[in-house]
């Protein structure tokens, strides 16, 4: 409801039709996605007492729950290259991250995650499954499909940990990049307000991005052998579920634009 109360909001308020909040709206599609896709079927479970899958459906669940993780990487890196140009360059911000731009650069990550997702799931159900197929997670995760295949699975986790490794290595490098600019025209700002609203928009993001990257580092991007199963269902609750949830708590509260635009629709 957060992120769907988000997304009209944006669309809605014509002061938030900006490359910035264009993006936030995205990523509230994303988060309320990820959501839709396996919470269901988690709280399905608790209420009857058959917790099977089909087959098809578990494919589609990893295959959604891989293609919507692999956009938000994408994005929060997107994100952090427009809060450069709107901070470093803001006479030119509109020009650069044109309508043009922001729509490619959103059908990129899409068109991207949508191979990655097909490269990641073909990998795993391409295995042979003798049973009992028993997965030890309440949704169809990789790691814990994985673990259910009869034969050798190296190579199928060298293909999901490089995967995953270089995903996280290219976003975080935009990040990373984008964000030492930006620091460098902040410590340059002689009005503290200035330095306050600058640091407050890129604070929001930033958090975003620690509880992102902290879980599904600790998920994919380590070998199975030092992965304890149990950890990672704790660690899936915070991606899949927490974090979609406080995503646009997170911009609410520190946003007043957000909360200028929430009090003139109340009212």
């Amino acid at each position: 409801m957060g992120n769907l109360g988000m997304i009209t909001l944006i669309h809605a308020e014509p002061q938030l039709h900006t490359p910035m909040y264009f993006f936030l709206g995205v990523l509230s599609f994303i988060d309320s996605s990820f959501s839709m896709v396996d919470t269901p079927r988690l709280l399905e479970s608790f209420l009857i007492s058959s917790q099977s899958i089909f087959f098809a459906s578990c494919v589609v669940q990893m295959a959604l729950m891989t293609l919507h993780g692999t956009a938000e990487c994408l994005l929060l890196a997107i994100m952090a290259y427009d809060q450069f140009t709107a901070i470093c360059h803001p006479l030119l911000c509109h020009t650069i991250m044109s309508q043009h731009l922001c729509v490619l650069l959103v059908v990129t990550s899409y068109t991207v995650s949508v191979a990655n997702s097909a490269l990641l799931t073909g990998c795993i159900f391409k295995l042979p499954y003798c049973g009992p197929n028993v997965i030890n997670h309440y949704f169809c995760g990789i790691p814990p499909v994985l673990h259910l295949a009869c034969v050798d699975t190296t190579e199928g986790e060298t293909i999901i940990f490089s995967s995953c490794v270089l995903l996280i290595l290219f976003t975080i490098t935009i990040i990373l990049v984008s964000y030492a600019y930006i620091l460098v025209p902040i410590c340059r700002m002689r009005s503290l307000q200035a330095q306050s609203k600058a640091l407050s928009t890129c604070a929001s993001h930033l958090t975003i991005i620690c509880f992102f990257y902290s879980t599904i580092t600790f998920t994919y991007a380590q070998p199975s052998s030092h992965n304890s199963m149990e950890h990672n269902k704790v660690m899936s609750v915070f991606y899949t579920v927490i974090i979609p949830m406080l995503n646009p708590l997170i911009y609410s509260l520190r946003n007043k634009d957000i909360k200028h635009a929430l009090k003139r629709r109340c009212l």
